[in-house]
């Protein structure tokens, strides 16, 4: 690796943003202008304690209340068209990593149309849902230095990493020559993002550490000589990101309003480009 980035220098003050899902503590949310991207500070010694909550939906099956019921109606559809993309790809040997796999949904998915799956997951307990499934996850990445793989996936998993510059070095050293990196992130640079502000869910402090553009990623795996090849706008993130965000912003459950929002997200980004989350597909150039 080059010499190391301080993506915390020369920081300038963006807002506060406050934690409502685990601790209501309030977060700096800073912006790093060299990469059009920003920064939540500080970052908790025991992170991995933020994410123990039954509202942390991604590492549960949990269909207990509307958010959840939401959350997997759509969970279900997007994981189809995920499974449209994977397969548009040709490869000879269909290895894929999904890094941050969950609870195992998207792998089962590939795994059933004929791809050899492998996948990291931090969460114990996600782990044991996916092995219930039949999907075998790793704790990290470091079990797969030996491997090369056609297709490597982050579904909104690169704004929880800590060493950040050290996890592009990794996943461009497991991807083959000819493979794809798949980054799915919130774009800060939204409609729906502007609007709510400190209370755009998406913000998600202090679990997301980091807060994409376009610009963001383009720099950021250039490090690594990776190029965005396509773009693609996650349409469903702007109702679902703007139904927490009215939750949290008027504590009211404001479903018309959150579907306004996210409609009016949507409609701006087809002249602006900046949904509420995008899939990048980045290739070795």
């Amino acid at each position: 690796m080059k010499n190391k980035i301080d993506f915390y220098k020369n920081l300038e003050p963006f807002l506060e943003c406050k934690d409502f899902t685990v601790s209501s503590e309030i977060y700096q949310v800073q912006k790093n202008k060299a990469f059009d991207m920003l920064v939540t500070i500080p970052v908790p010694k025991n992170l991995e304690d933020y994410y123990k909550s039954e509202d942390y939906i991604s590492h549960t099956d949990s269909k207990k209340s509307l958010f959840d019921k939401v959350y997997q109606a759509v969970k279900n559809i997007t994981l189809k068209r995920k499974l449209k993309l994977m397969n548009s790809f040709n490869t000879s040997s269909k290895n894929i990593l999904d890094v941050g796999a969950g609870t195992g949904d998207f792998l089962k998915v590939c795994a059933n149309n004929s791809w050899n799956v492998f996948g990291t997951e931090p969460s114990k307990e996600a782990r044991n849902i996916a092995q219930q499934k039949g999907i075998t996850l790793q704790d990290d990445l470091s079990k797969f230095k030996n491997n090369k793989f056609d297709v490597i996936t982050l579904w909104h998993v690169l704004e929880h990493v800590e060493n950040l510059e050290e996890y592009i070095y990794q996943l461009n050293s497991l991807l083959k020559n000819d493979g794809r990196l798949i980054i799915a992130v919130p774009n800060h640079k939204s409609y729906d993002a502007k609007y709510y502000a400190a209370f755009w869910a998406a913000f998600d402090v202090p679990r997301h550490l980091w807060h994409f553009s376009q610009t963001s990623i383009s720099k950021l795996f250039a490090l690594v000589n990776l190029k965005v090849e396509k773009t693609i706008p996650m349409k469903f993130d702007a109702y679902y990101v703007s139904l927490l965000s009215e939750k949290y912003q008027s504590k009211k459950m404001k479903l018309i309003s959150a579907f306004f929002r996210g409609f009016v997200s949507n409609y701006k980004a087809i002249a602006t480009k900046e949904y509420s989350s995008l899939i990048y597909i980045l290739k070795k150039v």
